[in-house]
């Protein structure tokens, strides 16, 4: 069984709590864009906890992360940063994405409990 987490830009959260909708994620036009910074500030991090590269088209990165014990795939496109995995890398993915909110520009959200992390 795959598990994913996403993070969005704080503003996203706002948005789709005050919503309400449970399709909010369905239109591409609710999903503000990162800035050019803030996508960079993404790449970097992902590479800092050794997310290497692996591929790109025209509007999305590919990541995968592999330490011999949990493999996880990352992609950043332009509203969302979006982890994968199975197995071991469903702790990978849980621990990085969360990280991935420290600064308070970005929020994670888990689709399998269907709700956004807490501020702790």
């Amino acid at each position: 069984m795959s598990f994913s987490m996403h993070i969005f830009r704080k503003e996203v959260q706002k948005a789709q709590e005050a919503a309400g909708n449970v399709e909010f994620f369905e239109d591409p036009a609710n999903l503000l864009p990162f800035t050019e910074e803030q996508k960079e500030q993404l790449s970097v991090r992902l590479g800092k906890y050794n997310y290497r590269e692996t591929g790109r088209d025209s509007d999305r990165i590919f990541y995968e992360f592999d330490d011999g014990n949990a493999f996880a795939q990352a992609m950043l496109t332009a509203g969302g940063l979006y982890f994968s995995a199975s197995g071991e890398g469903i702790f990978e993915i849980a621990m990085t994405s969360s990280e991935f909110t420290d600064s308070g520009e970005f929020a994670k959200y888990d689709p399998q409990e269907g709700g956004w992390e807490e501020e702790v």
